[in-house]
Formats: structure tokens, C-alpha cells, sequence
């Protein structure tokens, strides 16, 4: 997958949540994960991280918005249900993004909303939980940035698959060879 990205949850408090967003950000191959006023027992995290993802995953505990810090070129794209937000399949994820969700019975907080480069939302019905929305995105990530080939036309599988890049060798080994076939 091209690009890098991270996760994070503004304000969680259920520990289970996180551990199960840490989980599969863990398992969708995330770069980082960060939490931003989090009030969450870390003990708890592991009964749904059993990934142990926070051992093999860096996760920055920020105490708030202000001190939110994230690699240059990093854009944070907030994931909720607002009006104005782009529906995730017509949206285009950057190449570095820092995805970031609002608490389990809360928003984005006007502060965060007004440092993120977009907010998308998840189209669904009613709000889903925490941990479902963002695996969605990530899996939304991954179908749009991956090297899959397209759907097939008919229902089923198997569509063509996307041939690997073959890059060859080297150039110093190709210019060495030569220089030791030569005449």
C-alpha cells in the first residue's frame, strides 16, 4: 500500500474501544495510533488488543487538541457524521493521513474539526460504533491505495490481479556485467 497513515480517538473512555481500533489498525498495517484527552484504564486496553498492537504500533497519549503533533505532510482527516462531511466512497484518501474519530458518545471537538484537512463520514444509518467506523475507513484505505485489480463485472471473484512491478537488477550490476562480457 502506497503512503503511510495513523489512527486516533479524541475524548475515548472505553478502554475496550480502543483496544479494539488499536487491534485493527494493528492488523491494516497503520504506522501509528494517538489518542487526544483520553480517560481510559491502559490495563483494560489489552482484553480487545490481542494484537498486542501497543507493543508494535507507536501510541501517542496527547492531553489535548493544542498539543496534537504530526509528521509534515501528515493530513488529518476527522471521521463523522456532519452534513458537509464527504461520503467515504466518493472520497479520495491522502498518500500521508492521520485518521481521527470523536468519543464513543460525542463529536469532534470544534478545535480538532478546525485543524482537519477533511471530514469524512461513514454513510450508514445511525451512528456505528467507534471502532467499526474506523475499521471501515481503514479497509476503505486499503481497496482504495492497495494494488488490487478492479472488481469483475459479474458477481464472484477472481478478477485479474494486478501484475507485481518488476524493477530488474540493479544498474551498477547491469554496467558490471557488461564491462565483463566485453571484448
Amino acid at each position: 500500500m502506497k503512503g503511510y497513515f495513523g489512527i486516533g480517538v479524541e475524548g475515548v473512555s472505553k478502554p475496550m474501544n480502543l483496544g479494539s481500533l488499536l487491534r485493527t489498525a494493528h492488523a491494516f498495517g497503520a504506522s501509528f495510533a494517538f489518542t487526544i484527552a483520553a480517560a481510559f484504564q491502559p490495563r483494560a486496553v489489552g482484553h480487545a488488543d490481542t494484537s498486542d498492537a501497543a507493543a508494535n504500533l507507536p501510541l501517542h497519549l496527547y492531553p489535548d487538541v493544542a498539543s496534537l503533533a504530526l509528521p509534515a505532510g501528515c493530513r488529518l482527516v476527522g471521521i463523522e457524521i456532519l452534513a458537509e462531511a464527504i461520503d467515504l466512497p466518493t472520497f479520495r484518501h491522502p498518500l500521508q493521513a492521520a485518521y481521527v474519530l470523536g468519543a464513543e458518545r460525542g463529536n469532534l471537538s470544534p478545535a480538532l474539526l478546525e485543524r482537519c484537512a477533511f471530514v469524512v463520514r461513514v454513510p450508514s444509518r445511525f451512528c456505528l460504533n467507534l471502532a467499526i467506523a474506523g475499521a471501515i475507513v481503514m479497509y476503505d484505505r486499503m481497496v482504495s491505495l492497495g494494488s488490487y485489480a478492479e472488481r469483475p463485472v459479474r458477481a464472484g471473484g477472481n478478477a485479474a490481479t494486478v501484475p507485481r512491478p518488476a524493477h530488474g537488477e540493479p544498474i551498477w550490476k547491469k554496467k558490471h556485467r557488461r564491462r565483463l562480457l566485453a571484448p
